[in-house]
């Protein structure tokens, strides 16, 4: 099943987070956090101004972006797992390092 958001909504997908600590502690499932990081799955057309006039968003599908530990609200869609969000709940959109581009 597909879903569109609608004005200046997002769905967003968790991305797992490290199992281990730097120092190399397994963290068990049931002492971690949910993660704060994700990538958008799906955007929604824009919000509207005062005049009507449509404003694009800035985040675009594929995006890695941070979010509050509030944010969205949890969906099952197809069995998994997805956060719907405003864009206005979204931090900030995490990108590549030139490094990791290269490679």
């Amino acid at each position: 099943m597909r879903f569109r958001p609608l004005h200046d909504r997002v769905v967003v997908k968790r991305v797992e987070s490290e199992q281990k600590t730097a120092g190399g502690i397994i963290i068990p499932d049931t002492a971690k956090e949910k993660p704060q990081e994700g990538e958008i799955i799906a955007v929604g057309s824009g919000a509207r101004d005062e005049s009507g006039k449509l404003i694009a968003l800035d985040v675009k599908v594929g995006d890695r972006v941070l979010f509050g530990k509030w944010s969205g609200t949890e969906v099952k869609i197809d069995g998994v797992e997805y956060l719907i969000m405003k864009e206005s709940d979204i931090m900030g959109v995490l990108e590549a390092s030139s490094a990791a581009k290269a490679a």
